[in-house]
This record gives C-alpha cells, structure tokens and sequence, in this order.
C-alpha cells in the first residue's frame, strides 16, 4: 500500500501540475481560470487519499483568503466525495451488526447521504419508526491514512534534513500530533464518546444542537445517531435567520466549548455543521475533538480577558506561562521577548481590530515565538485549528463580521468585569439614586478595605450600598431608598433584621455589661439549647465566626487521628482558612471525577493545600478514592447542603457516615449556612445522617459575630483541659478566643434559637415561600427564553444563567454567565431589590407574600430590560 500511494503521488501530482500549467497559459478568463485550477485541485486532492482530503476541507473554507471561484469547487470534499457502493456497505453491516442487521433496520438506504474523507453517512429507519443516520467507515481508509503519512514523513524527514531551520516550527511533533486525530478519526467507538460529552453538554441549549447516540447498535466502524431534517452547512443562504446573528453564533458555539467546557468539536467545516431554518446550529462528526485542562481553560479566559482590557504586559505573561513550550532563550532575552510580544499582541488586539485575522495573527505571534526558539504547546496548536476553520466558515456566513468584536462581547458575558456599555447606564443611574453612598464609599476607601462589600474579593460590587437601618425583611440606605432584601446578611438574619426577640436580648445584656473571658449564664444556655437541638451534639466549644469554628474541628481531628490529610468536596466553602478555600470557588485542577487541590486564594501555605484530598460530593467514585486514602485520613468535611447548589444527596450523605463509622474517620458537617435555617437542627436533620462534629456559625449569633464546634463528646474533649500542662501538650490541643463566647452574642443567640424552638412553624412557612418563588423565577425566565437553572431548599436558592443542569459546582461555574447575574443584582436594585451579586440567596421570616411578588414582579422587569440592552443576545 505504501509502494502504491507512492507511485499515485508521483503520478498524479506532475499531472495535474501540467494541467494547471496549461490552465494558466491558455485561458484568458480569470473566472474559468480559477474554476479550473479548483477543479483540478480538488480532483487531485481527492484521488491523494484522506489526509488531503482533509487539507481540502480546512481550505474551502478560507475564501477570505482563497479566490471564491477555488473554495466552491473545495467545498464538494467537505461531504460530498464519491462513497463505497452498496455491496462494501452491505458487507460491513453483517460484519459488525450480524446477518440478521434488518432486524435493527426497517428501511435502509444505501445510497450515501453525505461522504467525505473519513467516512460516509446512510440515512435509515430503525424497527420501533425513529430515523436515524448511520455513519459507515470507508473501505481501506486506514490503509490509505497509512501511505499519506508515509509518503509525508519522507517528505519531512528531508525538509528537515536540508532546512534544519524548519526544525524551531516543531514540524515533527505537529506531523504526529495530525497523524494521531486523524487515524483516530477511523474509529466510532471513540467518536460516540465524544458525542456523548458534547450532547451531555448542550442539553437545553438555546440554540446549539447535538443529535443523540443509540449506543446498542454503534461499533469500531459504524455510528448511529438521531436524524434530523436540516439545511448543509454550505446552504447557509438559505436559513431564515439574520446572517450576521448566525455567524456570530457559530463563533459562540465554539467559544463556549473551548472556554467554558474544555471540550470543543475539532473541525468546524461546513460539511460537518447544519442548520435549522430558525437559525439553530447542529453539529456532527466527532472524530476530532479540542480537550482544554482547567488550568489551559483558565489560561485561555484570562489571556483574552487582558487582551479586552489593553492589560499588555499581563497578557504577555499569561501567554508566555500558559501556551509557550521551550523557553530557555525566551528567559536569557526576557525583556527583548516581553517586548515583541507586546507589540505583536497590542497590533493585533487593539490597533487592527478592525480588520481582524486570526491566520494573521497566528502567523506574527508564531513568528516571535520562533525568533526565540519556542513554540506553541500541543494544545494551543489544536485550538488554534479550531479557530481557523471556525473564522473561515463564519466569514462565509459574514463577509463584514467582526471577529473581535464578536469575541469581546462573549467574553464580556463570561467574565467578571462589568461591560462598558451596562456600566455607562448604571453610572447615571446610581449617580442620580445613591449619591451619598457613592461618596461615602469613595471617602471610605481612604481608610478601609472591606472585602466582603466595597472591595469585593474577585467579583466586585461595583455600586455598593451604605445602609442607614434595617428592620424586617427590608433595608434603607442614606439616600433613603428602601429595598426588599434577600441576602439576610449572607445567612444569620433568619428572624428578619431588628426583631424585638433579639433587641430585647441585646439591651438587657449590654445593660449588664459585655462580659468576654469569663463564664456567663447566656453562654452556658446557649450551649445546652445547641446540644438539645443536634441528635449528634454532646458538648459545644465556641468561637467567634464560622472560619473559625471549622479551624478548630479540623484541628481537633488532627490531634485524634494523628494524621494531616482532610477531604473535602470541591466547591464546599468552608471559610477563608487556608484548607477551608482549597478548591472551593471560581478555579478548579484536575479532572472533574477526580479533582486535584488547588490554592483559593493567593499566600495560602503549600504543605496546607497539597494536605488536602478533593472529591466530587454526590460522586459514588468519591467513596473509592478515599478508601485508597484512608490510613492518611484526619478527618472529612462537607457541607450536607451546598449553598452554592442547594441541594441535599441523602444517599451519598449515608454512605459517607457508613465509609467514616467503618474506619473510625470523624465526619464533619459544615453547617455554618444551614445550621437552624433550614430546619431546627440543620441539614443534618432532614438527612437523617448524624456527623461526628458539627460546624455552626452566623445564626447561633443572631447577627452578631459567633461560631461553634458541637459533636461527640469523645471528640470536643480533645480540646479540653486535663488540669496537667505536661498532659494537656501531649494529649490536647488548645481552641479559644477572647472574644468566643461573650455574652452579647450569646444572648442574642440564645434569644434567636429559644424563639425558633418555638415557632418550628417558620421553616415551612419558609419552605413554602421557596418552593413557590422558585418555581416562579423558572416560568418567568422560560416565558422569556432565557436559559435559566434555579434550586432550592428550605429558605435558601441559587440560580444561574445557564442551559446546564448541574450536578457537580465546576459545571455549574463553567456554564454560568457571570455578567448576567452581575447586572440582575443592578437592575433588580432599580426595581427595590437588594441582592448581591453572585451570591446565594435567602428568605427571612419576615417576608411575606407581598413581598416575594414583588420580587417576582421586579425580576420579569429586569430580565425584560436586560434582554432589550443585548445582555441576552443569542
């Protein structure tokens, strides 16, 4: 085979040589020319095999760069290459579906719907009446796949011998790397894994389509998949659709599955996308697909982020660090390089955007890269094929589209930055409703961070509110603007804000003296009424917030066990503790079934983070993974409801206190959030799962500063005094603070638990009240057509705009447009709603159903105003 592909190559190639010569010199007209020299391309291309078939295809689609006349002739070889006859197909079925094969198929047609260089596609009827699509492996195309890659490796090995130079474009490693995707190309086994994450992956989405698998009848050499009636992709003109919106869409769909998903279809060609008449994308074959780690995601979504903001020397570096390979001289000449590149970087991003070419671009940033002897990493080189064909094919759609205007605007919906245009609006807006409080904030920032509200850590708020009062559910301002609030303080606010209960409380025990440091009978109720309220609770030690009171149980089961490693769940927070962040927001590493730890926060100490096993909560993976684990083992942590998600996994939760009782590894429960707000006695107690300790904070205060560790009694006692120092550092381990404990916040939280211990009535209420705003949030966004996902539980919901049902928090964060719920928590405050941004959300006793229409009431009107200021564009 090698031999003949040889001589096919040697016999050929002059021919249709001399036949473009002839072209050339004889015929006068530029169009014919040009028909011709297409012609005889593609002929010559198609009878070279599959790999040139396959360069064919990525060049019809680059007319903005190749004369018309060339790129129509070009586009037969993206699906319409002549395909293996009846009797080969006929054959292949009974080879791999056995002869009796008509019992899947009631109907099928064997003359070739669509056939390209790889593959061709049959359209057929299963027995139960669904139409399908069956993909069919060509005959001998991994024999031919064999004779171009031999043929193009001597063809290598003497450019390279001759024009060592070529060596700095890592000619090699790209031959290989090309070699690979295509030769996998020939196998369906993984093709159809390939469909199944991108159709798990756009379920529900608005506008991208992926045809589902019937994996019973797929093998190495046959997929079959849904069929559906749609228009090819090279008949674009014929989608009633504006033209401009559908190339933007097609830019869309790939962005989102390289920055979001990681996951992106690799041949974006018009012989491998369709379309529906209403302007929806379908995407198929699957062979080829872009694989992004969590860190190559983050490096590509900051890069660019940089680039939107004119951040040159900072997109420098993230590019250097996160797509360069083989840096040695780039470090000897660092400040020359920085230089290049930021010219290089700053041309192309700013100064030509306009007239924006990824190919050129590519081409000038690949230059600099060579005149230090570095390279593109493997994946970025795939990304960077990705984005050609999907550039070539949009500019098809779009001769006058905006590549990087298009890009800017998708990652501004993406990123954490508020855009320019929703900014203006909101700067008039609030400069004219909260003067005061702007000018207070300014004033403010001369002495203060707060990085809780005006310097909000990672996602800032921009116009933050200096509150005069707050009573009930409602809270006022200094300009006097009153809005319904559904923060509850991030959670201790639960009886509403200035309940008589609590102020009572307060002055009887501010009158008698803020006693700290010393014992108070408020500090010893409150600490009985905590045990009475926890099946699991024995003893109570108390801190003063919430990052403390995990700080101690951590460091308590540490003492026990004698061990350093804790497991947590990616994106539990437990507090702004070096271990109760790892992992827990905003970055990810490693797999998602099997997460690596990774820093929240800059200065967080190594040894701490790297102490720390992540797993999936809800994964029944988790549980193997820490049974290899177990002999290393402190302690577990999680949160029994994720706020983030709020959802509770009763199964999961009991296997975990299984898996702990059996190999006697405290189980702690992180109930900071959901500890008495949920239900008396926490999460805990709806799951009928009893941790070894429990971690409260924020409601057990009622509202003032207050955290506790209550549990097992064997446990709490590793922090108490034995009487004998020499004893107590051998044996104990020391938790206090001068301020834990003090009678303030114990008799304002005393007060607040007394009186939930009495009025239980309000978690239904609370509960009810959730369920039904819930449910009205979703209709509201469907009524809209906007991708929406709300949960729920008890008196505290999330939601986020996105397509996605999530199961673990990293899809719930790698779907979810941050710019849409930055401007919502604005535009729900011009409407009186106060909500943070990005934040979970929560009731109070104190709202009623006026209030929660009101609120349904103001979200309709944001999303209706939104949507007409293009935050919703699709």
């Amino acid at each position: 085979m090698r031999i003949l592909h040889l001589c096919k190559f040697f016999i050929i190639v002059p021919w249709v040589a001399t036949k473009l010569i002839f072209v050339y010199f004889f015929i006068r007209k530029r169009d014919e020319r040009l028909d011709r020299f297409g012609h005889h391309i593609c002929n010559c291309l198609q009878s070279l095999g599959p790999f040139y078939i396959k360069m064919g295809q990525i060049l019809a689609t680059r007319s903005d760069l190749i004369p018309q006349n060339i790129t129509s002739k070009l586009a037969i070889l993206q699906d319409n290459v002549p395909g293996d006859n009846k009797a080969y197909v006929k054959k292949l079925l009974i080879r791999e579906l056995g002869n009796d094969y008509p019992k899947i198929f009631s109907d099928f047609d064997f003359e070739a719907l669509a056939s390209a260089s790889i593959a061709q596609v049959h359209k057929a009827t299963l027995q139960s009446g669904e139409t399908v699509a069956v993909k069919i492996v060509k005959k001998n195309v991994k024999q031919q796949l064999t004779g171009n890659f031999f043929l193009l490796n001597i063809l290598l090995w003497w450019l390279l011998l001759f024009f060592p130079i070529l060596k700095k474009m890592r000619l090699r490693e790209r031959y290989n790397e090309i070699k690979k995707l295509l030769v996998e190309q020939t196998d369906m086994v993984r093709e159809l894994a390939h469909q199944k994450v991108l159709y798990k992956n756009f379920i529900g989405h608005p506008y991208i389509v992926i045809p589902k698998a019937y994996d019973e009848f797929c093998s190495q050499n046959i997929l079959v998949l849904e069929y559906i009636t749609a228009i090819r992709g090279q008949e674009f003109s014929r989608v009633n659709f504006p033209k401009d919106q559908l190339a933007r869409r097609l830019q869309d769909s790939v962005y989102t599955m390289l920055y979001l998903d990681g996951f992106s279809h690799g041949d974006p060609h018009p012989g491998n996308i369709f379309f529906t008449e209403d302007g929806k994308l379908i995407f198929l074959d699957f062979g080829i697909v872009t694989i992004l780690s969590e860190r190559e995601k983050w490096g590509l979504s900051s890069f660019y982020y940089a680039c939107t903001r004119n951040e040159w020397d900072i997109a420098v570096d993230r590019f250097t660090e996160h797509f360069v390979t083989d840096k040695q001289d780039i470090h000897a000449k660092i400040q020359q390089y920085r230089q290049d590149l930021y010219n290089t970087l700053k041309y192309h991003f700013h100064d030509k955007t306009n007239r924006w070419s990824t190919m050129e671009y590519f081409k000038d940033v690949n230059q600099v890269l060579q005149k230090y002897n570095a390279c593109y990493t493997t994946n970025f080189t795939k990304v960077e094929l990705v984005f050609l064909s999907c550039e070539g094919f949009a500019c098809q759609i779009d001769p006058q589209i905006d590549i990087w205007g298009n890009a800017r605007k998708f990652t501004d919906r993406f990123s954490p930055y508020m855009s320019d245009e929703v900014k203006q609006k909101f700067d008039r807006y609030f400069q004219e409703t909260i003067p005061r409080s702007l000018q207070v904030t300014k004033s403010a920032k001369q002495h203060l961070v707060a990085p809780t509200h005006f310097d909000r850590y990672f996602f800032p708020s921009t116009y933050p509110l200096v509150v005069k009062k707050a009573y009930g559910c409602k809270i006022e301002d200094i300009d006097n603007n009153t809005y319904i609030d559904v923060s509850c303080g991030y959670g201790p606010h639960i009886l509403g804000y200035a309940h008589p209960v609590i102020n009572e409380a307060l002055q009887k025990a501010s009158q008698q003296g803020s006693i700290n440091a010393l014992g108070h009978f408020p500090e010893i109720e409150l600490a009985k009424i905590i045990s009475e309220a926890f099946p699991s609770a024995e003893k109570v030690i108390f801190s003063n917030s919430g990052t403390e009171a995990v700080i101690q149980a951590l460091r308590i089961c540490r003492a026990y066990r004698k061990k350093d490693m804790i497991a947590k769940f990616e994106g539990h927070y437990h507090g702004f503790s070096d271990q109760g962040m790892v992992s827990s927001w905003f970055r990810f590493s490693g797999q998602k079934k099997n997460p690596d730890p990774i820093a929240g926060t800059l200065g967080s100490v190594k040894s701490v983070v790297n102490n720390t096993l992540v797993l999936q909560y809800g994964d029944p993976g988790a549980l193997e993974q820490l049974l290899l684990r177990k002999d290393e083992l402190a302690a577990i942590i999680c949160e029994p409801l994720p706020t983030s998600m709020a959802k509770i996994d009763h199964e999961f939760l009991q296997q975990l206190r299984e898996f702990c009782s059996t190999h006697d590894i405290p189980l702690i429960f992180d109930e900071v959030v959901s500890g008495f707000r949920v239900h008396y006695g926490g999460a805990q107690v709806v799951a009928d799962v009893e941790p070894d300790l429990t971690c409260l904070g924020k409601i057990i205060g009622g509202g003032l500063p207050c955290g506790a560790v209550t549990g097992k009694k064997e446990l709490i006692d590793v922090a108490k005094s034995s009487g004998d120092p020499f004893i107590d550092y051998e044996q104990k381990t020391f938790v206090g603070g001068t301020m834990s404990g003090n009678s303030l916040s114990c008799a304002a939280g005393l007060a607040t638990l007394s009186y939930l211990r009495e009025n239980k009535h309000i978690y239904e209420q609370l509960h009810e009240q959730t369920n039904w705003l819930t449910t009205q949030l979703e209709e509201i966004a469907q009524n809209n057509k906007i991708s929406l996902q709300v949960s729920g539980y008890g008196s505290i919901f999330s939601f986020t705009f996105s397509h996605k049902k999530s199961k673990f928090y990293r899809e719930k964060q790698s779907g979810s447009n941050f710019k849409a719920n930055l401007a919502l928590a604005y535009y729900m405050r011009k409407h009186g709603i106060y909500m943070p941004e990005l934040h979970t959300l929560m009731l109070n006793a104190a709202h009623n159903m006026e209030d929660l229409e009101k609120i349904t009431a103001a979200f309709e009107k944001s999303l209706c105003e939104m949507t007409a200021d293009g935050i919703f564009v699709l």
